[in-house]
């Protein structure tokens, strides 16, 4: 799970305002800055329903030329398994020509793939 200054969130905790269970308390009001934000999941059409952030527990973006994967740390490293594994290294090896990367925040872990 990413810092987010804005909402005084450290990484790998919960936002204060995350229920469980439930999702967001203030969705309808929550702020540009989690408006503005759409994961790769919902940006790719061809990412299957095993890439939903409550299936994979992980988010994955883009910045520049590098694709984020922010792995729950309460998962024991699901992203090393199929049917993830394979597509990191697809992503990996499709950036890799201009210089992009695919690298994994796990725990204290990163991964360069």
């Amino acid at each position: 799970m990413p810092d987010i200054d804005d909402l005084d969130k450290p990484a790998d905790e919960w936002c204060r305002h995350c229920i469980a269970g439930r999702g967001c308390s203030i969705y309808l009001d929550r702020p540009k800055l989690c408006r503005d934000f759409l994961c790769r999941w919902m940006l790719d059409d061809g990412l299957g329903d095993e890439w939903d952030p409550l299936k994979s527990h992980m988010m994955v973006y883009g910045q520049g030329r590098q694709i984020t994967i922010l792995a729950d740390p309460d998962r024991t490293d699901l992203w090393r398994h199929e049917p993830y594994m394979s597509q990191l290294k697809n992503w990996a090896t499709g950036a890799a020509p201009t210089g992009g990367y695919v690298i994994v925040f796990w725990r204290d872990e990163v991964v360069k793939i």
